[in-house]
């Protein structure tokens, strides 16, 4: 059967969970561009010197062997798309490093495609002047009010200067707050 090799890797692909990638099956990958080839070629054969217009069993085949390269061609478009949209959810939920399991699934190609997508996130987020990565659900207010656990000192946070004391109270941007909060220095009082 024509693109069974295409569709075995969706069916690779689609038996993982969620949010989970296989091994790069380059070997089955490279066996569908080999198939392609081989069905251009007999394409081209079949075209080469015919009458368009006649309505002939080559006329036919060479229809087969189009279709089936279309076929291939977009199964072998999903299968590295899907991989694609995985890779990128590893940057928001896995972080800039990826553990090794998961990069020994993935291709040299793969590999790059992350350092580089890692790359304009943190390019994007230099310029905004923002992290992305530490809210992952928008919150209700973008200041907070936080309670000082730690003696800290003298900050200066973007515009101003604050002395954090131990025990005293601030209103303050959650991004400003959730660097010292990470670090267990202060924490959000809650009323």
């Amino acid at each position: 059967m024509y693109a069974r090799r295409a569709a075995q890797l969706l069916q690779e692909l689609s038996s993982c969970e969620e949010g989970q990638l296989p091994p790069y099956n380059g070997d089955k990958f490279d066996q569908v561009i080999r198939e392609c080839e081989e069905h251009s070629r007999q394409f081209q054969s079949l075209i080469r010197d015919k009458d368009i217009e006649t309505k002939n069993e080559d006329h036919y085949g060479s229809f087969i062997h189009h279709l089936s390269i279309i076929r291939n061609k977009r199964c072998l478009m999903a299968y590295m798309y899907k991989r694609a949209e995985v890779i990128q959810s590893y940057r928001w939920n896995v972080g800039r490093v990826l553990p090794r399991e998961i990069q020994d699934k993935l291709n040299f190609s793969e590999q790059e495609y992350f350092k580089d997508y890692c790359g304009v996130i943190d390019s994007y987020m230099k310029d905004l002047d923002l992290d992305l990565t530490v809210d992952m659900v928008p919150p209700k207010d973008p200041y907070i009010r936080v309670r000082v656990l730690s003696e800290i000192g003298e900050v200066s946070l973007g515009d101003h200067a604050v002395s954090l004391t131990k025990d005293s109270f601030h209103f303050l941007r959650r991004t400003d707050a959730e660097t010292f909060i990470s670090q267990g220095l202060m924490e959000e009082f809650v009323e």
